[in-house]
Formats: C-alpha cells, structure tokens, sequence
C-alpha cells in the first residue's frame, strides 16, 4: 500500500520515564497506543541488565519488543485495529491481551520512552507525522517519576531510587539520543502545537532535520 492510500498516521512521543508523556497523550485527546505495553516479560533470558549491577535494565531498547510495537503501528494505520499486550509492569510480565480499535481517526499516539527507537522505521514506512521529545528537565522528571512509581507500585523502593538517580544523571544523554533518532526535543506547549499541526495535516517531511530543546 503506497503511503498516499493509508488513512492514519502516528505521532510517535518519547522522552525521559517520569517526562510527562502519558499524560500528554490524553491531553491531546487523540486515541493513544500504549508502547510500554511491549516489553519483553521478566523471565526473557535476552533482558540486559545495568552495568555492574544484577538490576534489569528496563530503559535499555533491548528490553522492548520493536517489531512488536512497529507490527501494531502499521496495524492502526492501515485498519485501525490491533491486538496489543496488557502488561504489568509490577510483575514484569504480560497478563493478557486486548483489541485496540481508533475508528478510522487520522491521527493517534504512539508513547512510550523507547519511541524515538522506531522514528526511522515508520517513516520508511510512511506511516509518520511527527515525532516527538518531551523534554521537562532532570530534577522535575526525577520527581514526577518518583512519586508515581512508588504510588503505583512498580518496583521495590530500592530499585526505584537506584533508577530514579541513575536516570537523573543520565537525562541530558537520554534526551540527546532521542533526537539523534529522529524526535523533536520540546517542552508541553510546544508538544501539543506540533501535535495540533499534525491532526491538521501538516505531516514532518521525510528526512527533515530535528533540534534539541
């Protein structure tokens, strides 16, 4: 199918855990396709782990189920349904499966923090609109990921802290490797302009040049 003939397109959002992002997304009030719903389950003997540590590495790509996640993009594109994992990230592992269906609206989002990691692919495919970055600043996100991963129980509170200060070092590089892939770096109000833009219509050009924030 030529990319002139697909009806719907992602807007795929990244950024740093604790960003923002899932908020956003409902915010925008476009249908949202989970992607850290494709993680790979605990036991998967290909997980990575954090260096020097016994600690899985959940913000690793390697961690992540790409052609998973890209399989169910192209799904919506083309006939806005698709068979999604539902994921318990308490348990590392996947506890059924569900029907994604987005009508046949032209635009949806696809989030999660390895987003950016797909931004090629989909537009080769011709399936991209945008996408984006959510970049809020280390010591905010270190804060909101905090205090919603321990309300929602996601991990031990060791592990918590020991990610929670790992990622606070490390955002700058995160926020940095997003763009080199291909997502624009941008604060809220910004996002939600490039996402009015994209359900107008005005799609990212194949091979235009993103900035940082």
């Amino acid at each position: 199918m030529s990319s002139s003939a697909i009806p719907t397109r992602v807007v795929l959002l990244a950024g740093p855990s604790g960003s923002g992002k899932s908020l956003l997304a409902v915010e925008s009030g476009l249908p949202v396709l989970r992607l850290d719903d494709f993680y790979k389950e605990g036991t998967d003997p290909t997980l990575p782990l954090v260096e020097g540590s016994s600690d899985i590495d959940w913000d690793d790509a390697r961690s992540w189920d790409a052609e998973a996640a890209l399989a169910a993009i192209t799904d919506l594109c083309r006939t806005g349904r698709t068979n999604v994992p539902v994921y318990d990230i308490a348990t590392s592992a996947r506890t059924g499966v569900e029907t994604l269906g987005i009508e046949r609206t032209p635009l949806f989002i696809a989030e999660g923090i390895f987003a950016a990691d797909i931004v090629e692919r989909c537009q080769e495919l011709g399936v991209l609109a945008d996408a984006l970055c959510l970049n809020r600043g280390a010591f905010t996100t270190f804060r909101r990921r905090l205090v919603r991963d321990l309300r929602e129980g996601r991990k031990s509170v060791p592990f918590l802290l020991r990610r929670g200060w790992r990622l606070m070092r490390a955002e700058r590089g995160i926020v940095a490797r997003h763009v080199e892939l291909g997502a624009y770096a941008c604060d809220k109000e910004e996002a939600l302009g490039r996402l009015a833009g994209a359900a107008a219509g005005r799609c990212r050009r194949a091979g235009a040049k993103v900035r940082a924030a």
